[in-house]
């Protein structure tokens, strides 16, 4: 980069400047050569958070949705709709019914309801931040009580933002919370990465498991705190699992990239099976908020 006063040096400190080397030049030939002190190293700028800290020590509220108005809020939430498989040959058509999603008192609720629609028998809401917010380094919040019942899959998770430019696997997914609904008082966290050859790789933490109860008795706050090549999972703000580059065993490691939030409940599929006559309908995921904080 130019010297930005290069071009405003007075002649009159040029002239002095030049005296004092030619002085200098004179004074060496009968004074010792002495090495110059080395430059003060300049201190690199770091990525806002993204050093590790304590679970308790992200106090600044960056963004939220407490779900307290009377309707979802367009500006924080969009929707994928339609039908088609998801890639796990699920049976619900998703839409942007307020059958399907809407906010009632001070929670936002979504609704799998067993009902056609674009040639399938259930429908229900996928809901994210897409285009909205995105999540970098920071713990982010969601606090939901989850549904029950054969072929039920809740799920809070993210996806990179750069999916349109990087598909699936390479952009990452984390897979904060996903509950078969046959076993309600059990989750999975699982992260998905490209392998070297670009295929999918994935890795999973230790399922967690209520002591005793179900999911759907009351809310639970699922957490993910990103740093810089770590991420670290909490069931109510208990630490469960870290996530660190050694994992994805060389593959690629897309997660200090920026990600949005999507909710949803998934019906059927490859993951947990279809739902039977013993499945209830309608299921609902009530979640209290979202929070995103940093620390200062």
């Amino acid at each position: 980069m130019k010297n930005p006063f290069a071009s405003a040096f007075p002649l009159r400190r040029y002239a002095r400047a030049s005296f004092a080397l030619a002085l200098g030049l004179g004074l060496a030939a009968c004074t010792e050569n002495k090495t110059p002190p080395a430059p003060t190293p300049v201190p690199t700028a770091t990525e806002t958070n993204a050093e590790a800290r304590d679970y308790t020590q992200y106090t600044e509220l960056v963004w939220s949705d407490e779900f307290a108005g009377s309707a979802v809020d367009p500006s924080k939430w969009g929707y994928d709709t339609g039908g088609g498989g998801w890639g796990n040959n699920e049976l619900e058509y998703y839409t942007t019914s307020p059958d399907n999603s809407y906010v009632s008192n001070g929670n936002l609720v979504i609704v799998a309801k067993r009902q056609s629609q674009g040639g399938r028998d259930y429908t229900s809401a996928r809901m994210l931040t897409k285009n909205k917010q995105t999540f970098k380094y920071g713990r982010v919040d969601v606090s939901a009580k989850l549904p029950q019942g054969q072929g039920i899959w809740p799920a809070i998770w993210m996806l990179g933002a750069d999916i349109d430019q990087n598909n699936w696997p390479k952009c990452g997914e984390i897979d904060m919370m996903e509950l078969r609904g046959q076993e309600p008082n059990k989750f999975l966290t699982t992260m998905h990465f490209p392998k070297t050859d670009g295929s999918h790789g994935y890795k999973g933490g230790p399922d967690q498991v209520l002591p005793s109860g179900n999911f759907s008795d009351a809310f639970h706050t699922f957490s993910v705190v990103r740093s810089k090549d770590q991420m670290r999972f909490f069931l109510d703000g208990k630490l469960y699992y870290t996530f660190t580059p050694s994992d994805v065993n060389g593959g690629g490691y897309p997660f200090n990239n920026p990600f949005f939030l999507i909710l949803n409940i998934a019906v059927g599929g490859d993951f947990l099976g279809n739902p039977n006559a013993s499945t209830p309908f309608p299921q609902q995921m009530q979640v209290d908020y979202v929070r995103y904080y940093q620390y200062k």
